[in-house]
């Protein structure tokens, strides 16, 4: 049976990590590139996820980004067998205040078919950060299908490798009463990788664990 998918964001499940940086050019569940004179950025997320009472998967996410242009494809992440692909543009500024603006516009195929409008978006502060992913998944097949999906975080960064905080998803990914999922998250950044996991409704029948894994080059 086609099930929607965290990922991450919230969702994103899965939506890895990137940091809130000195610039606060992004912060939130993609890794940054480790080479900012290059014209192109690339990020590879996976997402290894161990739902109680219900299949496990992995989900994927890799992006590219030139500039303002924004490309992502993403694996298992609207629904388990399904595949899309997402264009956008980004806009950012602020300085002691930093903000970050990317509108999607996208499809998916395989187990789920649909046209796709998303939006990512982050806002930093010293070592605070508050990243928002949601999308709306018009399904082509049926309207009971079409559903909106939306991951956060709220992270601090108390030193430059280690990012922790809570992170939140509405979806229908697990078959359970709860629409809305919550729960801690660490990431740690180790050079061009970072490492991380979500521990989703801690001591309830109902537990998610995500696993992060991302690299930036």
């Amino acid at each position: 049976m086609k099930r929607a998918l965290p990922h991450i964001a919230a969702a994103s499940v899965l939506a890895l990590s990137s940091s809130a940086h000195a610039d606060g050019s992004d912060a939130g569940t993609h890794p940054v590139s480790a080479d900012p004179a290059s014209p192109w950025a690339f990020t590879l997320t996976a997402y290894p996820t161990a739902v109680r009472g219900a299949e496990n998967y992995s989900s994927a996410i890799a992006i590219a980004e030139h500039g303002a242009l924004h490309l992502e494809a993403r694996y298992n992440y609207e629904s388990i067998g399904a595949r899309s692909a997402f264009i956008g543009w980004s806009f950012s500024g602020g300085d002691a205040l930093t903000w970050k603006l990317t509108p999607l516009i996208g499809g998916a195929w395989g187990s789920t078919q649909a046209f796709v409008p998303g939006l990512e978006a982050s806002v930093a502060w010293k070592g605070f950060d508050f990243y928002l992913e949601a999308e709306l998944v018009r399904d082509n097949t049926t309207s009971t299908g079409s559903y909106i999906f939306g991951w956060s975080e709220l992270g601090y960064r108390p030193v430059d490798w280690l990012r922790a905080g809570l992170a939140g998803q509405r979806t229908r990914a697990y078959g359970g009463d709860r629409d809305f999922q919550r729960g801690p998250f660490f990431q740690v950044n180790w050079g061009r990788a970072t490492l991380g996991a979500y521990w989703f409704n801690p001591g309830s029948a109902e537990q998610i664990i995500v696993g992060m894994l991302g690299v930036a080059f």
